[in-house]
């Protein structure tokens, strides 16, 4: 992977020179020279994977479709929310929020005694080597991500913002940019936290999200499509992760209006098997959140980018509030065993 390392640190170098060094000199900020270097980085990253979004995924989507498009302006929200992700807008806002902070504490944590350490320095001569250092900080940092993404799913606070993320009734390629600003920097923060605590590399870092990242666009995509008996055991496919945005399914545990749900993996349904939250049933249903529909009291998440952000503030406040459901929501629970593709029942063959 060498010459892959050395084009990719070519073109961070040109994109630099030509276009970010001018911009931050002329903003006064020639101080923060290095810094912006490594923000080219994942500017470039964010455009390469925008790339292959639209040229793979998006292939994939109009090949074989799990549903009709029918809201082009919530996708076009989407769009929005993925350029601020991968472009580094909020990445930059994070960078001078929370990077002093963890300086601070890693700094103290010194004082304390308490050491860091490189969890790839763990087995001398095998965990040293680099794809073997990869697949390591890989199979630990999407383990991180089950369990804070269970956690998403398990606080009512948390849920508050969360929830956001799954109120796209449209599921794209696009949607998992879709969340709370307030929720990415939690998540953001607990992941940049654990890295630099067992020493990730800047470089090992980089990839690691921008693979995750790319997975995810898969997951989400508008694609029916499975990866088979064996391969949805092994990578969280696009119908693995549906379920998981399926309406009173993905959101709802043991008793109906209770938080919980199936399929929290990131990238390995084994931690989905392992800690009894899996399920892989054939079945594509319709995607959202229970309390949306008009039977459940119709709760309004916002259909501009700046409303779902306030409206996520006023749900963690507890003072956004619907109407009690008419009917004992019988409609919903049958909403949510549909197929979207035809409206047939749920468990037909792909």
């Amino acid at each position: 992977m060498d010459w892959f390392t050395d084009l990719f640190g070519q073109a961070q170098q040109a994109l630099f020179e030509s276009v970010i060094q001018p911009i931050v000199f002329g903003l006064g900020y020639g101080n923060l020279l290095e810094d912006a270097f490594d923000a080219t980085g994942w500017l470039l990253v964010g455009m390469i994977q925008i790339v292959v979004m639209l040229a793979v995924i998006g292939s994939l989507q109009r090949w074989r479709p799990a549903e009709a498009v029918t809201d082009r302006h919530a996708i076009r929200v989407d769009i929005v929310y993925t350029l601020i992700q991968r472009l580094g807008l909020f990445r930059l806002a994070t960078f001078f929020s929370l990077e002093p902070a963890f300086d601070a504490v890693v700094g103290q944590m010194r004082l304390w005694g308490i050491p860091t350490f490189q969890l790839d320095a763990i087995w001398p001569g095998v965990t040293d080597t680099a794809w073997v250092s990869f697949a390591l900080y890989l199979v630990v940092f999407d383990l991180l991500q089950y369990w804070l993404h269970r956690a998403q799913h398990s606080w009512n606070w948390w849920w508050a913002l969360h929830s956001l993320h799954h109120s796209q009734r449209q599921m794209t390629m696009w949607s998992d940019s879709r969340n709370h600003l307030l929720d990415d920097l939690l998540i953001d923060g607990a992941v940049v936290l654990v890295a630099r605590l067992i020493g990730v590399g800047p470089g090992q870092f980089v990839a690691l999200v921008a693979i995750s990242q790319l997975l995810e666009n898969l997951q989400h995509a508008n694609l029916r499509v499975s990866f088979g008996l064996i391969g949805e055991r092994l990578l969280v496919s696009p119908r693995f992760h549906r379920l998981h945005h399926s309406i009173g399914i993905g959101h709802e545990g043991f008793g109906r209006g209770t938080l919980g749900g199936h399929n929290f993996a990131v990238m390995l349904p084994i931690w989905d098997v392992l800690f009894r939250t899996a399920s892989f049933e054939n079945r594509w249903d319709p995607t959202g959140v229970r309390d949306q529909l008009p039977e459940e009291g119709g709760r309004d998440y916002g259909r501009g980018f700046w409303a779902q952000q306030w409206l996520g503030l006023k749900r963690l406040a507890g003072r956004d509030k619907i109407a009690s459901a008419p009917g004992g929501g019988a409609a919903a629970s049958s909403a949510s065993k549909t197929n979207i593709a035809g409206g047939a029942p749920a468990g037909g063959n792909d």
